[in-house]
This record gives structure tokens, sequence and C-alpha cells, in this order.
């Protein structure tokens, strides 16, 4: 599976993909759509920062 320590690591925040799309400004069925694909450790940085910041205002 793609982007397998992207998805663990959100599922570890307690954080639901949605919430990341919205906050990365897309849809959640393009947020499911772009971890087909391997995508870049520069947007992998953004998303932990996200979770990390939803996470911790729960």
């Amino acid at each position: 599976m793609r982007n397998k320590e992207i998805r663990e690591y959100i599922k570890s925040r307690k954080v639901p993909m949605w919430r990341i799309a919205e906050c990365l400004g897309i849809a959640d069925s393009s947020f499911s759509r772009m971890l087909r694909y391997e995508i870049s450790e520069e947007k992998k940085s953004q998303i932990r920062a996200i979770a990390d910041e939803l996470a911790a205002g729960q």
C-alpha cells in the first residue's frame, strides 16, 4: 500500500481524513485519490503538521 506510513500516522493521531483534506483545501475524495500514488516528503510533512495541529485541538 502506498503512503502507508502517512495513513498510519493520521490514524494514530485519531484525526479523520476528511479534516486533513479540508485543511489542505481539497475534497476528501481528492485526498484519498492523492494517497493512491506516492507523495513527496514535503507533502507528507505538511500532512503530519496538520494532523498534529488537529489532534492538539480536539
